[in-house]
């Protein structure tokens, strides 16, 4: 059984979960189409625009970090509600920003709100379910996640073609705003006073000493960062690539970004069934080494102008959704271990996910901001992936048994 007796989650659980873990995507991929107008209205490059995206992953992995043991200590629902109001208040500013400093700055503020939303999600999955039966979840919650590629940009472009790329964020604030009421009244609260950690609120963030201490929780939460990396190497880079360096226009764009967000979704729906008949670990020693041989392709492709912008398409359709088959499993996977501390595991997995992601997207930009630049930098990430897993899997056979012959339902 995947699930406890009993505990199979609702639709509209796994829907509000979903909206609350997707908000950052939300508020990155409506903003994208954006990108290269905000360049020339606030007069900057596209590398210093792109660091509007990273500013909002850094944002994040403070934010996670800060929110973790706070919702371990106080509950689930209370740290997320204060968050997303922070990220309201920050989008509103952004509106109203008058250089690209300013908004850079905004939106780490931004990205650090709108991360306790994700950090509850995921701490709430954990309360519930562990193992396969997180997997699964997580994997559901893409689809509800996966609808931000597919129809964000679009929305997104439209926004700022009526009303102009500072609506965007008027919009942003307007999805906090409605967020907020709906997690106070139909968010369960998972964690009981009872359950909540009692030492001292400083002992409590020393739980991350002790994380950071476990190898095989660390390679587990690095490797979705590295997986992220990937993703938003893509996402940071794709608006220069495909609309000036391969000519496509701003609904081209967001077509073609929507068929990339399709194959996010068919792969984490895919894991969703795998994952009933493999163990998550399994899963990853055969995604990881995949993922890694399309990261090749890809480069070689571009590299050597082959196929033109198929050449492009093809090989990226299939790295990201293979790609999403990493992030569930070892993300859940992840959080097994230290269900004790899931606020805190949570929010270091995903400070890792967000760091790790918005160190190297960057890196597109400063490389040139090309095809080649994209891919090279898409395939670092996915091979490092790899070494980690393989260095780290060595740890599986030393003083902890496999996890992924763990009992799911533990």
């Amino acid at each position: 059984m995947t699930f406890p007796a009993g505990a199979r989650p609702r639709a509209s659980f796994v829907l509000l979960l979903g909206a609350m873990a997707a908000l950052p995507a939300v508020t990155t991929d409506l903003y994208l189409p954006s990108l290269p107008v905000v360049a020339d209205d606030l007069g900057s490059g596209p590398a210093l625009v792109q660091a509007t995206i990273t500013g909002v992953l850094i944002g994040g992995a403070i934010g996670q970090l800060i929110t973790g043991p706070l919702s371990d200590r106080y509950g689930r629902r209370g740290p997320a509600m204060i968050g997303i109001g922070l990220h309201v208040v920050a989008s509103v500013l952004c509106a109203l920003t008058p250089g690209i400093w300013p908004l850079v700055a905004l939106r780490v503020i931004q990205g650090v709100g709108n991360a306790a939303a994700t950090v509850t999600a995921m701490a709430v999955i954990r309360d519930r379910y562990s193992g396969a039966g997180a997997s699964v979840l997580m994997s559901r919650l893409m689809l509800v996640i996966g609808v931000a590629p597919l129809l964000a940009p679009t929305a997104g472009g439209l926004i700022a073609g009526w009303w102009g790329w500072r609506a965007t964020f008027v919009v942003l604030a307007l999805v906090g705003l409605a967020l907020i009421p709906v997690i106070a009244r139909a968010l369960p609260e998972t964690l009981p006073p009872a359950a909540r950690r009692r030492e001292p609120l400083g002992a409590t963030f020393a739980g991350y000493g002790y994380l950071l201490r476990d190898r095989q929780f660390m390679a587990l939460a690095l490797i979705p960062g590295l997986g992220l990396a990937a993703l938003m190497s893509y996402v940071a880079g794709s608006p220069f690539v495909l609309q000036e360096g391969y000519g496509l226009s701003e609904t081209q764009f967001a077509l073609l970004f929507a068929l990339n967000g399709a194959g996010l979704v068919l792969g984490s729906q895919l894991n969703a069934s795998l994952v009933k008949r493999f163990d998550p670990i399994a899963l990853l020693r055969v995604a990881i080494p995949l993922a890694t041989a399309l990261g090749v392709m890809l480069l070689v492709l571009v590299a050597t102008g082959t196929g033109g912008l198929w050449g492009l398409i093809a090989p990226l359709w299939l790295l990201l959704s293979v790609n999403s088959l990493v992030l569930p499993n070892a993300t859940a996977l992840a959080l097994t271990l230290h269900g004790e501390r899931a606020g805190t595991a949570a929010a270091l997995i995903g400070a890792l996910q967000a760091g790790v992601a918005g160190t190297v997207s960057p890196v597109v930009g400063l490389l040139g901001g090309d095809d080649v630049a994209m891919a090279g930098v898409i395939l670092a990430a996915v091979l490092a992936s790899l070494v980690v897993f393989l260095t780290a899997g060595r740890s599986y056979r030393r003083g902890r048994p496999d996890i992924g012959d763990a009992d799911p339902r533990a």
